[in-house]
């Protein structure tokens, strides 16, 4: 079961209270106060962990609740501090304090650690009290309470590259094809129901590299709006630095224009409102083996005007498949090094060169020959 969302309440312990005791021992007249000091309150603390992918865990165990100090005892004896618990998060977590809002923390790395939830203060035994004036104090503090807090946990994968596009695309076919990943594969719409990830490898030891790629339920028209699945599994691809999307050029989807199809899925993802119309992208042609001719023109006219590369493949027979892992993992690692640059999307006029501007400025400012004759022709008298 996949849970990217849940609500938790934690509560970390409370302080353990001060002690007020006097020593009575033989031989000891007068000893004094010898109240001992509170045990602290354990902490809640949450871990980024590689080994967990999902927020199941807390769905069906929503409340959490640290131990509290134990009391400070007489003979100047200091109570045990109290346990704390470790959260265990997936990687790509987002901690929100739900009462504010606020963000308390994004773990965007594995091992992170961070305190969500500091224990109380244990409370000081009477022994501290004691001067030279006040040498049988009879005052003592309570322990401070623990924090206590309702979080909400928000999942959003870690990927390199996200796919996107309609159902039916090839997207959960690619990723099988080009990962270790093994989604559920059919012919009907919304066949993936929850996002895949797959690792990537390109090149051969000791020089490979690897990258992660995401696949995400389809989009359809109208889902910004709530229809269909893709959009409340679209915070997964947020974070990618490459999206390949997606079109079919085959007849099997039933839909007569590509370019429509991919101005659709552009306007839902303009609509999330995250920018993601704005990432590096890559047009992929997809089931090139069973292709319409007049489709994939279309789709190749469009690549032009968006000044997209066109990659076009078929995940049945393997065309065009290295090429695709090779440009993204090129694309990936020039966005990670820094040195990618943005090409220029949309048409363009090209810029008329200077000859060419003084020209039209000469024909604006010339006069009209009839406008000249008149001005030139004087009265008769």
């Amino acid at each position: 079961m996949f849970i990217d969302e849940a609500v938790i309440r934690i509560k970390a312990g409370d302080g353990g209270n001060g002690c007020m005791a006097f020593r009575r021992e033989k031989f000891v007249p007068r000893g004094g106060p010898s109240g001992g000091d509170g045990g602290r309150g354990g902490d809640i603390i949450m871990e980024s962990s590689e080994r967990h992918n999902t927020l199941v865990h807390f769905r069906f165990n929503p409340e959490y609740n640290a131990e509290r100090g134990r009391h400070g005892e007489g003979s100047n004896c200091t109570g045990r501090d109290g346990e704390g618990i470790v959260l265990k998060v997936p990687v790509g977590t987002i901690v929100y304090d739900q009462a504010t809002g606020e963000t308390v923390y994004d773990f965007s790395r594995a091992d992170e650690r961070v305190i969500v939830a500091h224990g109380g203060r244990g409370g000081r035994g009477n022994q501290h009290f004691a001067t030279s004036t006040h040498q049988a104090p009879r005052e003592h503090e309570l322990g401070k309470p623990g924090a206590e807090r309702v979080l909400r946990l928000e999942l959003k994968l870690l990927a390199d590259v996200g796919l996107v596009g309609f159902p039916n695309v090839g997207k959960s076919t690619l990723i099988s094809r080009i990962s270790a990943a093994r989604p559920k594969i059919a012919d009907y719409p919304f066949t993936t129901l929850q996002p895949n990830l797959g690792v990537v490898t390109i090149g051969e030891a000791p020089h490979e590299n690897s990258f992660v790629v995401a696949d995400i339920p389809g989009l359809i028209e109208g889902a910004h709006a709530g229809t269909g699945l893709g959009m409340q599994f679209l915070k997964h691809i947020e974070r990618t630095r490459v999206l390949a999307h997606l079109v079919d050029v085959s007849d099997a989807s039933g839909r007569p224009d590509p370019a429509k199809d991919f101005d659709v899925i552009m306007t839902e993802l303009a609509s999330f409102g995250a920018g993601l119309e704005k990432k590096p992208m890559v047009l992929v042609a997809s089931k090139i083996d069973v292709a319409n001719r007049d489709k994939l023109a279309k789709l190749r006219k469009h690549a032009r005007k968006m000044k997209l590369d066109l990659y076009e493949i078929s995940a049945v027979t393997g065309q065009g498949i290295p090429q695709l892992k090779y440009a993204l993992g090129e694309r990936v690692a020039e966005i990670r090094a820094g040195t990618y640059v943005a090409p220029e999307t949309g048409a363009r006029k090209k810029a008329a060169s200077p000859r060419k501007a003084r020209k039209r400025a000469q024909a604006r400012r010339r006069i009209p020959k009839r406008a000249a004759f008149k001005k030139r022709k004087s009265p008769s008298r």
